[in-house]
């Protein structure tokens, strides 16, 4: 693992030379801040140990700008005596520890054992993020919450028959990728699955497209067209939308689907098809009905079975996954080098509420990898719409909490912190330590300013 150290003095690089070679690190030095990210990728460091000037700890602008261009780069302060809350400030602004002159080497070496166990398990947890992406794909859908898993095995019923299926759900939920899995998994999967979009269609012209006509039926009708039905025969007719069919055209689609048969605009024979219809609608079918605008006979006849998109904010647990599975494809679309998601990304990301559904955080995704200049998707790639929604749902839920953070001192808020801690580790202070993100020493230090017993 390769380490940079910027100070502006090389005595903090040589003593840290002499600790950290023998243990298999490369290190390196820089005296300049200006091309921390020029440094960055030509040594490939994932460790920064950092000595801040004294008017540098106030607002830890190095820190800043570091996390800014890649917070997986784990950050090791170093400088001068700090008040307590300004040790816990930079923290809370990611640095994994801050080490107080004069300078001990050991302490160092602890802090990046830690670091390597981090890094162990992060591969380790983005290697099965990838397993279980793979694992809870279904026919190119993707979930792992209840709602979808008894979906998938709704779909997966339902898939052997060829009786009508109804798909309900808002727009952007994944009604058509539905159609498509209940076609794979069918008889029919060797034939055509016709889409037809029923709001791409004039109101004049739905007979026409929908049963197709002979020459000389209407003026203009030069030759004959054989129409949708008659084009998805032997196969599967995805009609999307349904509630925007006109109820002239209702009446007749009821009698195809009755009687398996249709004649032609224009013709006085009837066509004989073989046809599984799925229909879908992000409306309610019965307020519809109520408003007669559409038959109740043919919301039964196309309601045999009935299958309900969950909205994508009902099912955050998914949006992790589907977020890795959109950004693989993205990738791959453009040619790049994403590799992942940063963590304070997938936090806004789970978060927002995507009005637009799986549709919108697609798009999200395929956008960030577009703009991405890093080997990751971090929150400058996010439409700001979504980090300042996302924010405000964290800041409530944070207002939720355990304890009322907006009516406690930093202080308060620590020594709770920590003995919320100590107490999951069974008061095994190694384990709080590890868990806090401290050196033990460090720990010991905090545990004697807030009265704990040693």
């Amino acid at each position: 693992m390769n380490i940079l150290v910027i100070s502006e003095t090389p005595e903090i690089f040589t003593l840290l030379e002499k600790v950290v070679v023998p243990k298999g690190y490369t290190i390196y030095h820089s005296a300049k801040r200006e091309n921390i990210k020029t440094l960055v990728r030509h040594w490939g460091i994932r460790i920064i140990v950092l000595r801040l000037a004294k008017d540098e700890t106030n607002d830890f602008l190095p820190l800043r700008e570091i996390r800014n261009f890649d917070p997986l780069i784990d950050v090791i302060l170093a400088g001068p005596p700090l008040p307590v809350e300004k040790t816990v400030e930079a923290i809370h602004l990611g640095a994994v520890d801050y080490v107080e002159e004069p300078f001990d080497g050991e302490d160092v070496l602890a802090i990046l054992s830690r670091i390597q166990e981090k890094v162990d398990l992060r591969k380790q947890t983005y290697r099965l993020e990838k397993q279980l992406a793979e694992k809870y794909v279904f026919e190119g859908m993707v979930g792992r919450s209840a709602a979808m898993l008894e979906m998938f095995s709704l779909i997966e019923r339902l898939g052997k028959f060829s009786s009508p299926v109804l798909i309900q759900g808002a727009t952007g939920t994944g009604k058509e990728m539905v159609a498509r899995a209940l076609h794979q998994l069918s008889p029919r999967r060797g034939r055509k699955l016709v889409v037809c979009d029923c709001t791409s269609i004039p109101e004049s012209l739905f007979e026409s497209e929908l049963f197709g006509y002979e020459r000389g039926a209407f003026t203009g009708a030069d030759k004959p067209k054989p129409g949708i039905f008659k084009d998805s025969d032997g196969g599967t007719l995805f009609l999307d939308e349904i509630g925007e069919i006109p109820m002239t055209v209702q009446t007749k689609l009821l009698r195809v689907l009755e009687e398996h048969r249709f004649r032609p605009l224009g013709s006085n024979t009837y066509v004989e098809i073989d046809v599984r219809v799925i229909c879908a609608t992000n409306k309610s079918l019965r307020t519809l009905i109520t408003g007669g605008v559409f038959r109740e006979d043919l919301y039964h006849r196309i309601n045999l079975a009935e299958i309900h998109l969950p909205l994508l904010r009902d099912r955050k647990e998914d949006i992790p996954l589907l977020a890795n599975h959109f950004l693989e494809a993205s990738d791959r679309k453009f040619k790049k080098s994403v590799r992942g998601i940063s963590q304070r990304a997938k936090r806004a990301l789970t978060n927002y509420e995507y009005p637009g559904n799986v549709r919108e955080l697609e798009n999200v995704i395929e956008r960030a990898v577009m703009l991405s200049t890093e080997p990751f998707v971090d929150l400058k790639d996010l439409p700001e719409s979504l980090i300042l929604s996302s924010d405000r749902a964290e800041n409530w839920e944070a207002e939720e909490g355990p304890y009322p953070y907006g009516q406690l001192s930093l202080d308060e808020i620590e020594k709770k912190h920590i003995a919320e801690v100590l107490k999951a580790a069974g008061h095994n202070k190694l384990k709080a330590a590890k868990t806090l993100g401290l050196t033990r020493p460090a720990l010991y230090r905090k545990l004697k300013k807030h009265g704990f017993k040693l």
